[in-house]
């Protein structure tokens, strides 16, 4: 995918004067609400238009104050999932899923509905009316309608945003999935930063109507770990573990990981705030916490009065952040081997 838009678009006292040029398969809009990631949303769309400007993409010309050109929504090709479902409550999961399916050029029906129901595990749901269905269910239809339409481009704005934590990273995985096997590039927007790390390559920050930066996901996870109350989350990706006197035990960066069982817990993604981990210069002779890890510092870099330090912990890597006199006090530098604590109850799944 490759994506220019100049816009100017101006409502309600608030205005959009956004610049983009972006490319790849996994696009992120970041922004607090009312940044205009929204409005951006809809400008690609088609479902609103700019004051003036031009959209351009995959070099297909979608809009064009200049040379008059405005291709209507049902042209561009261009799917979206919204924070809620909006499913068709008179019709079943079948109909749903179908809607966009037999209005898409016979040309471009490259996806059936028989592999997405699988990958979306939707088959036994199929002939089931929308309102008998779950919050998660729900949305699983909503992303598979979307895809049956067959974009070249799907749009998510905010779609995991009305979803309780334990369904939005279960539905995650779907997202994924389901792009990638179809090879559908996407643009996912939200405020969420951990979902911009599960979801998204690049990201372009909005800030009041404006596009200010076009940055990897991990830059802005850096850059924001010093005005953040959670701090830099790392997201670590564990196998099956054992168990041992009711901690979860796992394989990780050439030893042992110890976290808090969880019911239903076994493997997946956990999340660690960079706030959780407490450095020493030295071994300690005791300490509360069930994970110790002798680490080696592999970079540093500055977020706001933080100083944040990339661990290497045997081949894994974690952030952890301090302030800059306990930088100085630890004697902070690359190569330097450090200890780093972690408590069993830190991590929280994910999915």
């Amino acid at each position: 995918m490759e994506l220019r838009a100049t816009v100017m678009k101006s409502f309600g006292g608030f205005s959009l004067n956004a610049d983009i040029t972006a490319s790849g398969t996994r696009l992120g809009i970041f922004g607090a609400s009312g940044s205009g990631k929204s409005t951006m949303v809809n400008l690609l769309a088609g479902t609103e238009s700019p004051d003036c400007g031009s959209i351009h993409l995959d070099g297909e010309c979608l809009y064009s104050s200049r040379m008059k050109i405005n291709v209507p929504p049902q042209g561009r090709r261009i799917a979206i999932v919204f924070q809620r479902p909006h499913l068709f409550p008179h019709l079943s999961v079948r109909g749903n899923l179908l809607y966009g399916f037999k209005r898409c050029a016979p040309g471009n029906r490259k996806i059936d509905l028989g592999s997405l129901a699988g990958i979306l595990k939707l088959e036994g749901l199929l002939e089931r009316g929308v309102n008998n269905l779950s919050g998660g269910e729900k949305q699983r239809v909503a992303i598979g309608r979307a895809m049956l339409s067959n974009p070249r481009l799907l749009l998510m704005d905010e779609p995991l945003s009305a979803l309780d934590d334990e369904l939005k990273f279960q539905i995650i995985p779907y997202l994924r999935t389901v792009c990638e096997e179809f090879g559908i590039p996407f643009v996912f927007i939200s405020h969420s930063m951990i979902e911009m790390q599960l979801m998204a390559d690049s990201v372009l920050s909005f800030e009041n109507g404006s596009c200010t930066a076009m940055t990897s996901v991990e830059d802005l996870a850096r850059r924001s770990m010093g005005k953040s109350q959670v701090g830099y989350i790392n997201l670590l990706r564990v196998g099956k573990p054992l168990r041992s006197n009711g901690l979860n035990v796992y394989a990780w960066g050439g030893g042992e990981l110890f976290i808090s069982a969880q019911r239903d817990v076994a493997e997946g993604i956990f999340e660690l705030s960079s706030r959780n981990i407490i450095l020493f210069k030295k071994h300690p002779e005791a300490i509360s916490a069930r994970n110790l890890l002798r680490c080696r510092v592999s970079g540093t870099f500055a977020a706001g009065n933080k100083v944040g330090i990339e661990l290497d912990c045997g081949g894994e890597r974690l952030i952890a952040e301090v302030v800059r006199e306990a930088a100085s006090e630890l004697e902070i530098r690359e190569g330097a081997e450090l200890f780093a604590a972690i408590k069993a109850t830190a991590f929280r799944h994910l999915a």
